[in-house]
């Protein structure tokens, strides 16, 4: 298991950046390996909410599930998303900031089958693109468009 984690500012209201990051169908706007994801449970996003989101991995698409485990509204948003490569448990946290939001996250990373022989490496890649995903959705969330 490894653990990735960073910060960012975004320039936008706090509300604002939980609401986006809070709703996974919002996540393949600003993330180009997330080809799709759409909400499985009826009712509006809360704990218990279950996304299936397809990721590509490589040349192949990778299925996932993911399951929000926390929504505290607009400050903490958990989640855990199984798939056949990895489970993954986190927060995604969000502090206003004098210049808008400090999101935060935290990432619990448990390789399966041949990435855990290759952990060194997956660590770096998961650390590269998580940060690298946040700082799109900063750039797609101050974008004038929005």
């Amino acid at each position: 298991m490894f653990r990735t984690e960073g910060s960012t500012v975004i320039v936008r209201p706090v509300e604002d950046v939980f609401d986006f990051v809070a709703d996974e169908r919002n996540e393949p706007k600003y993330n180009p390996r997330m080809v799709q994801a759409e909400k499985v449970t009826p009712g509006p996003i809360a704990t218990g909410t279950r996304w299936s989101a397809t990721v590509e991995s490589g040349r192949r698409p990778l299925d996932m599930e993911i399951e929000t485990t926390d929504y505290t509204r607009p400050i903490r948003l958990g989640s855990e998303t199984i798939m056949s490569m990895a489970e993954i448990r986190g927060v995604v946290t969000f502090e206003p900031d004098p210049a808008g939001t400090r999101l935060g996250w935290f990432w619990e990373v448990q390789p399966k089958g041949v990435l855990r022989l290759l952990s060194p490496i997956t660590r770096r890649i998961g650390r590269r693109q998580e940060a690298e995903n946040w700082d799109r959705l900063k750039r797609y969330l101050e974008s004038p468009r929005q």
